[in-house]
Protein backbone atom coordinates (compact mmCIF):
# COMPACT_ATOMS: atom_id res chain seq x y z
CA UNK A 1 0.00 0.00 0.00
CA UNK A 2 2.02 3.28 -0.85
CA UNK A 3 1.63 6.35 1.82
CA UNK A 4 -0.03 8.58 0.20
CA UNK A 5 -3.56 6.35 0.03
CA UNK A 6 -5.27 5.65 3.27
CA UNK A 7 -8.21 2.94 3.34
CA UNK A 8 -11.22 4.93 4.35
CA UNK A 9 -11.64 4.12 7.90
CA UNK A 10 -8.54 3.60 8.97
CA UNK A 11 -7.07 6.49 11.46
CA UNK A 12 -3.89 6.63 13.44
CA UNK A 13 -3.87 4.92 16.44
CA UNK A 14 -3.39 8.32 18.45
CA UNK A 15 -6.61 9.39 16.29
CA UNK A 16 -8.52 7.02 18.30
CA UNK A 17 -7.26 6.99 21.14
CA UNK A 18 -7.96 11.01 21.64
CA UNK A 19 -11.30 10.14 20.14
CA UNK A 20 -11.81 7.82 22.46
CA UNK A 21 -11.03 10.03 25.37
CA UNK A 22 -12.94 13.10 24.14
CA UNK A 23 -16.27 10.83 23.84
CA UNK A 24 -16.09 9.80 27.36
CA UNK A 25 -15.88 13.08 28.89
CA UNK A 26 -18.89 15.11 28.86
CA UNK A 27 -17.15 18.72 29.65
CA UNK A 28 -15.07 18.18 26.48
CA UNK A 29 -17.71 17.14 24.59
CA UNK A 30 -19.58 19.99 25.39
CA UNK A 31 -16.62 22.21 25.05
CA UNK A 32 -16.25 20.82 21.12
CA UNK A 33 -19.37 21.37 19.99
CA UNK A 34 -19.45 24.94 21.16
CA UNK A 35 -16.13 24.96 19.46
CA UNK A 36 -18.10 23.86 16.28
CA UNK A 37 -20.49 26.02 16.76
CA UNK A 38 -18.14 29.14 17.09
CA UNK A 39 -16.53 28.59 14.58
CA UNK A 40 -18.78 28.49 11.85
CA UNK A 41 -20.53 31.08 9.62
CA UNK A 42 -24.14 30.23 11.04
CA UNK A 43 -22.84 31.72 14.07
CA UNK A 44 -21.65 34.74 12.67
CA UNK A 45 -24.70 35.14 10.79
CA UNK A 46 -26.68 34.34 13.80
CA UNK A 47 -24.96 36.92 15.65
CA UNK A 48 -25.25 39.40 12.67
CA UNK A 49 -29.19 38.88 12.94
CA UNK A 50 -29.46 39.16 16.57
CA UNK A 51 -27.06 42.74 17.35
CA UNK A 52 -29.52 44.33 13.90
CA UNK A 53 -32.33 43.18 16.06
CA UNK A 54 -31.31 44.29 19.54
CA UNK A 55 -30.07 47.64 18.48
CA UNK A 56 -33.01 48.36 15.67
CA UNK A 57 -35.76 47.05 18.14
CA UNK A 58 -35.19 46.00 21.74
CA UNK A 59 -33.44 48.90 23.21
CA UNK A 60 -32.92 52.67 22.41
CA UNK A 61 -29.22 53.12 23.22
CA UNK A 62 -28.05 49.11 23.13
CA UNK A 63 -24.65 50.34 23.37
CA UNK A 64 -23.72 49.91 27.21
CA UNK A 65 -25.63 46.49 27.42
CA UNK A 66 -24.55 45.30 23.89
CA UNK A 67 -20.55 46.23 24.62
CA UNK A 68 -21.28 44.04 28.01
CA UNK A 69 -22.87 41.56 26.09
CA UNK A 70 -20.19 41.28 23.74
CA UNK A 71 -17.18 41.28 26.16
CA UNK A 72 -18.40 38.62 28.01
CA UNK A 73 -19.05 36.57 25.19
CA UNK A 74 -15.78 37.14 24.09
CA UNK A 75 -14.25 36.09 27.44
CA UNK A 76 -15.71 32.55 27.15
CA UNK A 77 -15.32 32.05 23.18
CA UNK A 78 -11.46 32.82 24.16
CA UNK A 79 -11.46 30.13 26.97
CA UNK A 80 -13.32 27.72 24.35
CA UNK A 81 -10.33 28.73 21.76
CA UNK A 82 -8.09 27.88 24.23
CA UNK A 83 -9.50 24.59 25.59
CA UNK A 84 -8.89 23.41 21.72
CA UNK A 85 -5.41 24.59 21.53
CA UNK A 86 -4.56 22.97 24.51
CA UNK A 87 -6.73 20.13 22.81
CA UNK A 88 -4.71 20.14 19.56
CA UNK A 89 -1.22 20.64 21.27
CA UNK A 90 -2.00 17.42 23.73
CA UNK A 91 -2.84 15.54 20.27
CA UNK A 92 0.39 16.81 18.77
CA UNK A 93 2.48 15.99 21.79
CA UNK A 94 0.68 12.10 21.81
CA UNK A 95 1.25 11.71 18.31
CA UNK A 96 4.65 12.59 18.07
CA UNK A 97 5.51 10.66 21.34
CA UNK A 98 3.63 7.32 19.16
CA UNK A 99 5.60 8.35 16.05
CA UNK A 100 9.24 8.35 17.42
CA UNK A 101 8.61 5.17 19.27
CA UNK A 102 7.81 3.61 15.59
CA UNK A 103 10.43 5.52 13.53
CA UNK A 104 12.75 3.52 16.15
CA UNK A 105 11.40 0.67 16.41
CA UNK A 106 11.75 1.13 12.33
CA UNK A 107 15.40 2.11 12.81
CA UNK A 108 16.46 -1.14 14.90
CA UNK A 109 14.50 -3.60 12.67
CA UNK A 110 16.59 -1.36 10.05
CA UNK A 111 19.74 -2.28 11.61
CA UNK A 112 19.30 -5.66 12.28
CA UNK A 113 18.41 -6.49 8.41
CA UNK A 114 21.36 -4.14 7.33
CA UNK A 115 23.71 -6.29 9.57
CA UNK A 116 22.27 -9.59 8.13
CA UNK A 117 22.82 -8.88 4.66
CA UNK A 118 26.13 -7.40 5.63
CA UNK A 119 26.79 -10.94 7.43
CA UNK A 120 25.15 -12.97 3.93
CA UNK A 121 27.18 -10.87 1.34
CA UNK A 122 30.41 -11.29 3.33
CA UNK A 123 29.60 -14.87 3.32
CA UNK A 124 28.65 -15.32 0.17
CA UNK A 125 31.69 -13.30 -0.60
CA UNK A 126 34.43 -16.07 1.31
CA UNK A 127 32.45 -18.82 -0.53
CA UNK A 128 33.01 -17.02 -3.87
CA UNK A 129 36.85 -16.38 -3.42
CA UNK A 130 37.35 -19.99 -1.43
CA UNK A 131 35.93 -21.65 -4.41
CA UNK A 132 37.88 -19.41 -7.20
CA UNK A 133 41.06 -19.95 -5.15
CA UNK A 134 40.18 -23.44 -5.45
CA UNK A 135 40.12 -23.37 -9.27
CA UNK A 136 43.24 -21.41 -9.67
CA UNK A 137 44.98 -23.93 -7.68
CA UNK A 138 43.43 -26.76 -9.78
CA UNK A 139 44.03 -25.14 -12.69
CA UNK A 140 47.49 -24.57 -11.97
CA UNK A 141 48.16 -27.81 -10.56
CA UNK A 142 47.07 -29.66 -13.87
CA UNK A 143 49.08 -27.07 -15.94
CA UNK A 144 52.13 -28.23 -13.67
CA UNK A 145 51.79 -32.09 -13.45
CA UNK A 146 55.73 -32.40 -13.42
CA UNK A 147 58.39 -32.32 -16.22
CA UNK A 148 57.29 -32.48 -19.90
CA UNK A 149 58.12 -36.22 -21.09
CA UNK A 150 58.20 -36.18 -24.79
CA UNK A 151 58.85 -39.13 -26.76
CA UNK A 152 62.27 -39.98 -27.73
CA UNK A 153 63.72 -38.10 -30.88
CA UNK A 154 61.31 -35.26 -30.65
CA UNK A 155 62.10 -32.22 -29.55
Amino acid sequence: MSPDVIPVGVHHPVVLRHQAARANDVQLRIADAITAFAGSMSFVYLHAAAFAAWMILAESSPWPTLTLVVSLEAIFLSTFVLIGQNRQSAFQLAKAEHDFVEEELELHLNTDLTRQIHALTTELHNRLVATESEEADAVHARTNVGPSTSPPGTS
